[in-house]
């Protein structure tokens, strides 16, 4: 799947702006480049070194088109390995239009999405996991998902499934070398430490197919679902967290009767809070579904704001409420329209023997608090350590089909199963580590994952 053209596209959003840059990448990208600039100084782009930056005029023949600068990247230090010129020209779309057109018509063509950076993957710049990261890195709209991003763009990931994916290979080449010698009866693996290999491959894929949960949220957002009785003040507080009128707030029950949902970041975390119905029976067919519709987002959410009326509802209420929601979800009690309670009832809230923070939705009043433990629920441990989490649904898929693999075989060393048919369970792991980093793929695979990225990168 090795392309030999040399490709063109915007690097840079679409639409006008102060400036864009078009990237050119390939075996002739500077000679192209070179038949359209004028420097100023006279000199030939072609002739220029690696890594400097000129500037002229993009010309038609006689016919200036834009006054650029030009970037040179000779290969293989270049983003993707091949020779790259970049013009950063005035950002009108007939401008870049025109460019575009003009190195097409010199033997340029227009990139797909993701080409760069597949060709980035083709010479070895990087390996299939640390592609996707950039795709990540590109969509990143949270301090919490760029860190990931950025971790596995460094590489930390790719580090850790290769020791991993050597480790076994070591070993397999080892008993595949004992079947060579079957007849002689040689042993060159010590099978107490393959046995203890084995173990710690198993716990290491494991811990990172458990931080998928963690990394899936930090990467798309924490989803919290706020729920509670009807009038609770549950709109009101998602307009509150929001800084705006995102909900509609009135007096009447049943106001809310679908699920209305927002985004916001809290100390680099995007959440997704999710305003449901009020919880209650009801004739009405709507509102039933509603509810229906409440209870759904409670079950996948990471969190849920279980939010009452401290004045109208009282403690045992809220305890026979609880029981109906999952207990393996992270919850926070809330007892809202603090602004209105007597010091009396203050006082009892404060000492139930449920975790209950007091606040008033309407005032903002401790809405701040409220904040602070939900981004106490997020596991950032594993960030602020460098850990590896991941996020990408194809890596969670491989490492699965590898532990089932890795299972195997330590069933296998457990019954004294024959080297030769723990060898095929060995290279079975083996195939499912190399297609995380791309050391096993297909076309098809890297059309797949390519054809998710933008144009330009």
């Amino acid at each position: 799947m090795i392309h030999k053209d040399t490709i063109v596209a915007l690097a840079t959003p679409s639409g006008s702006g102060a400036i864009a840059v078009i990237r050119i990448s390939g075996k002739d990208a500077i000679r192209i480049a070179s038949s359209i600039f004028k420097s100023v100084s006279g000199k030939k782009l072609h002739l220029q070194k690696t890594h400097t930056v000129h500037l002229g005029d993009i010309v038609d023949g006689k016919t200036m088109i834009d006054q650029v600068l030009a970037t040179v990247f000779k290969k293989p230090h270049s983003y993707t390995g091949e020779n790259v010129v970049e013009f950063s020209c005035h950002g009108s779309s007939f401008i870049q239009q025109e460019i575009i057109k003009l190195l097409i018509k010199k033997g340029c063509r227009v990139a797909k999405p993701g080409e760069f950076t597949l060709q980035a993957f083709l010479n070895g710049k990087m390996d299939l996991s640390q592609a996707e990261a950039v795709a990540d890195l590109i969509a990143s709209d949270s301090k919490a998902s760029h860190q990931i991003a950025l971790q596995q763009m460094r590489g930390g990931f790719t580090l850790q499934i290769k020791q991993l994916r050597q480790q076994l290979l070591d070993f397999a080449s080892l008993i595949e070398l004992e079947l060579d010698f079957a007849e002689e009866d040689v042993e060159f693996a010590d099978k107490t430490q393959f046995k203890k290999l084995v173990s710690q491959v198993r716990d290491a894929i494991k811990f990172l197919l458990d931080s998928f949960a963690t990394g899936n949220v930090l990467k798309n957002g924490v989803p919290v679902a706020i729920i509670g009785r009807p009038n609770a003040g549950k709109s009101t507080l998602l307009n509150s967290l929001l800084n705006e009128d995102r909900a509609i707030v009135s007096n009447i029950a049943g106001t809310t009767r679908d699920t209305i949902e927002d985004e916001i970041i809290i100390d680099g975390i995007k959440f997704r809070f999710i305003d449901t119905a009020g919880l209650r029976k009801t004739n009405d067919e709507i509102e039933k579904i509603g509810v229906q519709k409440a209870l759904s987002e409670l079950k996948k959410s990471a969190v849920y704001i279980y939010l009452f009326d401290a004045k109208k509802t009282s403690i045992e209420e809220v305890e026979e409420d609880l029981t109906q929601f999952p207990k393996e979800i992270n919850r926070l009690v809330i007892a809202n329209k603090a602004d209105i309670l007597t010091k009396k009832k203050l006082t009892n809230l404060k000492n139930s023997s449920l975790d209950i923070l007091i606040i008033s939705a309407k005032n903002q009043k401790s809405v701040s608090k409220l904040k602070e433990r939900l981004v106490n629920f997020v596991q950032l441990k594993t960030l602020n350590t460098n850990q590896t989490i991941i996020t990408n649904s194809r890596h969670y898929n491989s490492l699965q089909k590898a532990l089932t693999a890795i299972l195997q075989v330590q069933d296998g060393i457990e019954t004294n199963l024959s080297g030769d048919l723990l060898a095929i369970d060995i290279r079975e792991a083996l195939y499912y580590l190399g297609e995380i980093t791309g050391e096993v793929t297909n076309d098809e695979l890297l059309g797949n994952i390519f054809a998710n990225f933008c144009i330009g990168k």
